[in-house]
């Protein structure tokens, strides 16, 4: 028997991590209207302990989601605004000189927070991007030689708006891969928006929490379980059938995937499609992982790791059309 079978979860664990999703996403529903993708999805990767890029044009709740998501689990939060002149001292922290002592101090940068938003990640120049990823990956900063590690849990959600190029430093692909998931924001429906608009007008968007948060301990009491949701053989066999079809490979391989993917996904997307599978079963009560569950954030898991052919980006193929012809071609346990 594995280790990961001897780690079983209580019917007691099972029932309070239900409540404590389900007083998440109340706070969460506050703010945010509609969007239950990305509530999924940051749900889904503040309990797998990852990070988050999300796509959309401005003004769909990007930053007003990440606030909200800081204080429905009582974390600090700190917003950085990327600008082509950010250095890595202004987001990792620096020594400052005190004149009166004659000593160095040390300042600690804006990333040394529960959750940061890292607003408009692509307009911060690639070195910046390289320190605040870096971060992330080492979860610890280095400021004059000495290691200060960042707080727990710790998760970074990333923006980025795709309608505007100019003044903008495209994230490479190899460090996009660091995040868990990449989720792309759509429109509100008419009737989400008369929602909206309804909330604004009262002041509710704007108006206190009064709803109990959950606390960091209680945060970490999740990633504690997620780790703990059974994964059966089959369903890693499964996973790694789907990533090796992404890269021409598996157990029946696309024939003309090489003409649209030049790079399929890495082993850390094998394990991202692993480590989100058991998040969405926790949300959804049970404590193993069905196929459905691999299925459920497909295209958040995968939309990033794949690297289209100039082919493909030539005639305007979706990632998520690749990645849905891929998990067709492999049969479910």
């Amino acid at each position: 028997m594995s280790p990961q079978q001897l780690q079983t979860i209580t019917e007691t664990d099972t029932e309070l991590a239900s409540r404590l999703i389900a007083r998440t996403t109340t706070i969460f529903g506050r703010r945010v209207v509609g969007q239950e993708g990305l509530r999924t999805a940051l749900v889904s990767t503040l309990i797998a302990g990852g990070h988050v890029l999300l796509e959309s044009v401005p003004g769909l709740a990007k930053t007003t989601a990440a606030q909200t998501l800081a204080e429905a689990v009582s974390g600090t939060f700190h917003r950085i605004q990327c600008t082509p002149d950010l250095m890595p001292n202004d987001i990792v922290g620096t020594q400052i000189f005190n004149y009166a002592t004659g000593e160095f101090t040390t300042q600690l940068g804006p990333v040394h927070a529960n959750l940061v938003l890292l607003d408009e990640i692509n307009r911060s120049s690639a070195k910046t991007q390289s320190a605040m990823l870096e971060a992330m990956q080492e979860k610890q900063t280095s400021i004059g030689g000495e290691v200060y590690p960042l707080p727990s849990p710790f998760m970074v959600l990333a923006t980025q708006n795709p309608i505007e190029e100019e003044g903008t430093y495209v994230l490479p692909e190899a460090q996009m891969d660091r995040f868990l998931m990449k989720e792309v924001l759509t429109y509100p429906t008419p009737a989400e928006e008369v929602d909206i608009l309804q909330l604004a007008s009262t002041g509710a968007l704007t108006a206190p929490i009064t709803d109990e948060p959950v606390t960091l301990a209680d945060v970490l009491f999740l990633q504690g379980l997620v780790n703990k949701v059974y994964v059966d053989l089959s369903i890693k066999q499964y996973i790694v059938a789907l990533v090796n079809t992404t890269r021409g490979g598996g157990p029946r391989p696309l024939p003309d995937l090489h003409h649209h993917v030049r790079v399929g996904a890495s082993p850390r997307g094998a394990i991202a499609l692993m480590r989100v599978a058991q998040a969405v079963a926790l949300q959804e009560g049970r404590t193993y992982v069905v196929p459905d569950d691999v299925k459920r954030l497909r295209h958040p898991v995968l939309r990033h790791r794949l690297v289209r052919t100039y082919d493909a980006l030539a005639n305007n193929v979706a990632p998520e059309a690749l990645v849905d012809a891929v998990f067709a071609a492999v049969p479910a346990p």
